[in-house]
């Protein structure tokens, strides 16, 4: 067993993943509970009901597509114990698929509620997860892999999936 003070040869597993995805979770429950239950306003256009099933269905899709990719297809566990950089698959469109993808399925899940009340959650959602991820893993990328993270950082968007820069 390493002794408490060793550095590992390799990030770790979990990243700040769990606080994150701990925290929207609780925060999209919370606020769609509240207003099912009347504490929080509920503001619903017929109108826009069809759009924001539609919407929020689809990022149900791409969450869930966005995790299988970047955690099973990828075998990102496997990677980061042997010290990868990922940067293929779904990491050429997203640094952060995993968390994109939770914050993808929370984003439907507040949609589909239909409250346009709740439509400021997913900004929160990039914020949280823009400011976390400068905070903890980007530094330790970083601070692992140099310019090889920095010019990966140049093509590939931080929380919203698009084709690489050139």
């Amino acid at each position: 067993m390493p002794a408490q003070n060793e550095k590992k040869d390799h990030l770790p597993v979990l990243g700040v993943g769990p606080a994150y995805v701990i925290a929207i979770t609780v925060l999209t429950v919370m606020c769609i509970t509240l207003s099912k239950l009347g504490f929080l306003p509920y503001l619903r256009i017929r109108a826009t009901v069809g759009v924001m099933h539609a919407v929020g269905t689809a990022f149900l899709i791409v969450g869930i597509w966005l995790w299988v990719s970047a955690a099973i297809k990828e075998k990102l566990r496997e990677k980061i114990i042997a010290n990868q950089l990922v940067i293929t698959g779904v990491y050429a469109l997203v640094r952060n698929p995993i968390y994109s993808a939770f914050a993808f399925v929370m984003s439907g899940a507040a949609l589909l509620s239909s409250n346009l009340y709740l439509l400021p959650l997913p900004l929160v959602f990039w914020a949280l997860l823009t400011v976390m991820m400068q905070a903890t893993e980007e530094k330790w990328l970083l601070e692992q892999f140099g310019d090889e993270y920095k010019e990966y950082c140049k093509r590939v968007n931080r929380c919203i999936p698009w084709f690489p820069k050139r």
